[in-house]
């Protein structure tokens, strides 16, 4: 039997452990200090823990279950508001589906119709086709070429995912074209180095992930405040800068290639830019749409009052209008992740009825208040939070997911810890620990499209994220204690 199915074998074990971890937690008897609709989003958290950590189901499913148990546990629980009173399922189910009205989901979905226009042009291919037919044949500058691709392409795609997919295939191509297997030295180096970049680059800009726009819709309606664009980069691209550099000399230390020199792979990358053809008008059109859409996010609260939401929404509109758009209803719907969309949502809906039934402040007082980090000094406190945040990621496969179960709890700890700080910089800075998806392949999702061409082992992937992690974590304490703080972050 394969290890594939014997993992497989385990879900139902793992659903059980779920269900079976949701209604204990339930029915224990309910703390004084704790609402029973606090314990019992408590215990929806646990179950939904579990099932992200164990991938038992898959993540739209997790969420459906997640609704269906939220209305069903909060609507049999008093009342948050007149505690005689039972809150009702349809009153549950507005919790359960506040995620939906949020403006950060609305992004999310504008950012999926933004890569799937990249998808459906190919302009993200021939950027990065372009950039890497420019940097030489050499190992070393092909190195630098995959850092730089996965930097240039995190301004204009705003996934992961979608990013790593245009640049690894490119890169094996190289390494095919030299008469090299994909699982070679120089493939494993190329491809981790890519996806590392990306991961990097994950925290240095506000529209590259997903999960920043969890702490982003969290801290606006825990503390009222946003994070515009241009600030989000003012505070993480100096860290992702230096990572990259980091990053550079990490992979041409650790992983030697067979050659230093990758002659046929150039013009592997010269012959797939030219069989792309000239230029299109729908490529110029999405070209044009993407600049601006980047010089709006970047001026946002400087030289227009307009958001980040709402110019991304303006963007999809204009990419679906037809004769000056770049795609049709029927051909993007084929190209959108729409389960992406609902865990998402799903997500946002689970921190805030965490927030709102004081489910996160019992649980921060409990674990944080018990190890004393609300009376720490404040780069302690970052040193410790961040450590445990790196932790508990080797579990997730999704920074999703993790954003949604650790953000709510880090805000509530935020406004307890005694100083004059800056309590929004505080949880952008765990925020930024989140995206470390630097160890293990199942750690982003972006890594495991990697890791599924079988180009690099585990092993292999730990080698070199080892010391990134180390690096990076070294960096956050340096930046808290210096960087962040002459800028007013903290």
């Amino acid at each position: 039997m394969t290890e594939e199915k014997k993992k497989r074998n385990l879900k139902p074990l793992w659903i059980l452990l779920a269900f079976a971890t949701l209604f204990i937690i339930t029915f224990l008897p309910t703390p004084p200090d704790l609402p029973v609709a606090g314990q019992r989003a408590l215990a929806i958290l646990a179950f939904a823990v579990i099932l992200w950590v164990t991938e038992a189901v898959s993540y739209p499913v997790s969420a459906a279950m997640i609704i269906a148990i939220v209305a069903l546990s909060l609507g049999t629980s008093p009342s948050l508001d007149d505690p005689e009173k039972l809150m009702g399922t349809k009153g549950a189910l507005k919790y359960a589906l506040a995620g939906f009205s949020s403006s950060a989901v609305a992004l999310v979905a504008g950012a999926l119709f933004l890569a799937a226009a990249m998808q459906a042009t190919n302009l993200h291919k021939r950027l990065a086709l372009f950039i890497l037919s420019k940097v030489g044949a050499k190992t070393g500058a092909i190195v630098f070429g995959a850092i730089l691709v996965s930097i240039i392409l995190a301004f204009f795609v705003p996934s992961a995912t979608a990013r790593a997919g245009a640049v690894v295939p490119i890169l094996l191509g190289m390494v095919a074209a030299f008469g090299l297997p994909h699982n070679s030295r120089l493939g494993a180096l190329l491809v981790i180095t890519a996806v590392q970049a990306i991961s990097i680059w994950n925290v240095g800009i506000k529209t590259a992930a997903a999960q920043n726009m969890v702490a982003i819709d969290f801290i606006e309606k825990q503390l009222g405040e946003t994070v515009a664009w241009g600030d989000w980069f003012l505070y993480a691209a100096p860290w992702s800068i230096l990572m990259s550099v980091i990053l550079y000399f990490i992979m041409v230390r650790l992983i030697k290639p067979e050659t230093k020199v990758v002659e046929g792979g150039m013009d592997v990358v010269k012959e797939n830019l030219k069989s792309l053809g000239p230029i299109r008008p729908e490529e110029i059109r999405l070209i044009v749409i993407s600049v601006l859409l980047l010089i709006f996010w970047s001026t946002e609260s400087r030289l227009h009052p307009f958001d980040t939401t709402t110019i991304t929404l303006v963007a999809v509109a204009i990419l679906l209008t037809p004769k000056i758009g770049i795609f049709d209803w029927k051909t993007v719907e084929k190209l959108i992740p729409w389960g992406t969309i609902i865990v998402f949502a799903v997500g946002i809906a689970l921190g805030l009825i965490l927030l709102d039934t004081s489910g996160a402040q019992w649980l921060s007082d409990k674990v944080f208040g018990a190890l004393g980090l609300d009376s720490m000094p404040l780069l302690a406190t970052i040193a410790l939070l961040a450590l445990f945040n790196i932790l508990i990621h080797l579990g997730f496969a999704s920074a999703t997911s993790l954003a949604s179960a650790l953000i709510p709890i880090v805000l509530v700890l935020a406004t307890t810890l005694q100083g004059d700080f800056n309590p929004v910089g505080f949880v952008l800075i765990q925020q930024f620990v989140i995206s470390f998806g630097f160890l293990l392949p199942v750690n982003a999702p972006q890594n495991m499209l990697a890791y599924g061409t079988g180009a690099f082992s585990v092993k292999d992937f730990f080698k070199s994220g080892l010391p990134l992690m180390i690096a990076g974590y070294l960096l956050i304490l340096l930046f808290s204690a210096t960087y962040w703080q002459w800028i007013g972050l903290l």
